[in-house]
Parts: structure tokens; sequence; C-alpha cells
């Protein structure tokens, strides 16, 4: 994946979190202390987030 700036972070971290925060079911183990926000990240530092970033 491409390096990230702080806006394009933000935005996909985000995203995620709305979608996990509606009932999307998270792909990393999580527990019941990890917010939204955390899942997300590390979603996306282990390379399973679903979505698909564009140049």
């Amino acid at each position: 994946m491409k390096d990230l700036n702080k806006f394009e972070l933000a935005r996909i971290v985000g995203a995620r979190a709305l979608q996990l925060s509606l009932g999307a079911p998270p792909l990393i183990k999580a527990t019941k202390k990890m917010s939204f926000i955390d899942v997300a990240l590390i979603e996306l530092e282990k390379g399973v987030i679903p979505l698909i970033i564009l140049n």
C-alpha cells in the first residue's frame, strides 16, 4: 500500500470505523476494550481493510 498522508489516513480509518459502528464484523480478533477506531487502524496496518484506495 502506498504511504498515506494524515488526511487520507483519517478518511479511511473514519469510514471503516463508521462501518464497524453500524454493525460490520471486524476482520481481526478484537477485544471489548478496543474502540472502533482502534480496530480500523489495526485492520489498515494488517492490510485486511475492505476498502479500495485509488490514486
